[in-house]
């Protein structure tokens, strides 16, 4: 359903074919899909010349380059549906996604939406921290036992069983067909009553910088993508999923502490950060970091951020309770996120639609955004020359 300017097919041939690239380096099944699936071939490519990328957005309409800023909580039902509606960017899988499944649904389920977006292949992502935070390993149909947390890993072992359970991981999401872990967490706590501390490797900055380093490089190799996250740095604050939450720490405290976690997985490779709801009064005093220019400005420019920018969730309470969705989303873009990770879709995407029909948003930040996104997909190995 692509409309495509004249020649346009010719670029696409160079570069989208679909794969399920997700699923290279997966674990052997006893299902005669899953073995299919896992066994696809995902090496990726030498990127693309810039102005191939540059083609292929072109040809592309304005609801096709829309669509790929989108990063959905995937849907109950319709959910193939709503792939080719949307021209989505991507899926993000929750627990109800795994619940009581076998393997070979799973895989399965995945490829039904791949299947539904054969020329720009869907980021398939999942939050597999470890600990607190699992999504795949609490079903023992798909893994033996749920990952600990990276800090238990770590008291208990060391960087050896630090290294070997990333390793685990990365393998048991490819081997489902997922292509993107929303991990790892780059958060410094040391404070037991702060919400994020579980989820926090340590309070040691070096030490979860070494860890931000060892996971994405690790990621990296076996071709699954990284999400550093909470940008700018979540510290001691209260829970944005309930309410907005202020950080008034220095600007200074951040370079000095927070800063450097992302850093290091900057400079690891990994292709995305995400920003958190926290309103951080050294940077702006009014919106939150995922709503603020300045906060995505000190992204791009204190820490060389190239890669994607994406929010946290919209439907998080701390941007629910004051904002519409419409308006969060259109927010969101104008103020440099490329990608939204969301769960109204069906209200955001027209939103944006019209913001950019209108002048709200300039087309040209558009194509700016969807070439990060399907620069990290061709990284992947989702684009294929």
């Amino acid at each position: 359903m692509f409309r495509f300017k004249r020649g346009a097919a010719l670029v696409l041939s160079l570069t989208v074919l679909f794969s399920l690239a997700a699923c290279r380096g997966g674990q052997n099944s006893s299902s005669e899909t899953a073995e299919t699936v896992a066994s696809v071939s995902t090496q990726p490519t030498e990127a693309p010349k810039a102005d191939a990328l540059d083609q292929i957005i072109s040809g592309m309409s304005l609801e096709e380059k829309v669509g790929q800023m989108f990063y959905v909580r995937c849907p109950d039902v319709n959910a193939t549906e709503w792939v080719a509606k949307y021209y989505l960017g991507g899926y993000i899988l929750f627990g109800r996604d795994f619940t009581d499944k076998t393997k070979e649904e799973v895989v399965q389920n995945i490829q039904s939406y791949q299947q539904a977006s054969p020329k720009l292949p869907l980021l398939i992502g999942v939050d597999e921290e470890g600990g607190d935070v699992v999504r795949i390993s609490d079903n023992p149909n798909l893994y033996s036992e749920a990952f600990p947390s990276p800090k238990e890993v770590f008291q208990n072992g060391g960087w050896d069983a630090v290294d070997a359970t990333e390793n685990e991981k990365a393998q048991l999401l490819l081997s489902l067909g997922i292509n993107v872990n929303m991990a790892p967490v780059c958060d410094v706590t040391s404070n037991s009553d702060s919400f994020i501390y579980s989820r926090s490797f340590s309070g040691d900055v070096d030490e979860v910088s070494t860890f931000v380093t060892k996971t994405v490089t690790i990621c990296k190799e076996k071709h699954l993508g990284t999400v550093l996250k909470h940008f700018p740095g979540y510290g001691n604050n209260t829970d944005t999923h309930e309410d907005l939450s202020y950080d008034s720490r220095s600007y200074e405290d951040f370079q000095t502490t927070d800063f450097l976690p992302f850093t290091a997985g900057i400079q690891a490779g990994a292709d995305c950060v995400l920003v958190a709801h926290n309103i951080v009064t050294c940077m702006d005093d009014k919106l939150p970091a995922s709503l603020s220019p300045k906060a995505h400005e000190i992204l791009r420019s204190e820490l060389g951020f190239e890669g994607v920018i994406m929010t946290d969730d919209l439907a998080m309470d701390a941007i629910a309770k004051y904002l519409t969705a419409d308006t969060a989303a259109v927010e969101a873009i104008q103020c440099g996120n490329d990608l939204l990770c969301c769960s109204d879709v069906d209200v955001q995407y027209p939103a944006v639609l019209a913001a950019v029909k209108s002048g709200k948003i300039t087309e040209e930040q558009i194509d700016a955004s969807v070439k990060r996104i399907l620069q990290w997909k061709q990284k992947l190995g989702l684009l294929q020359q």
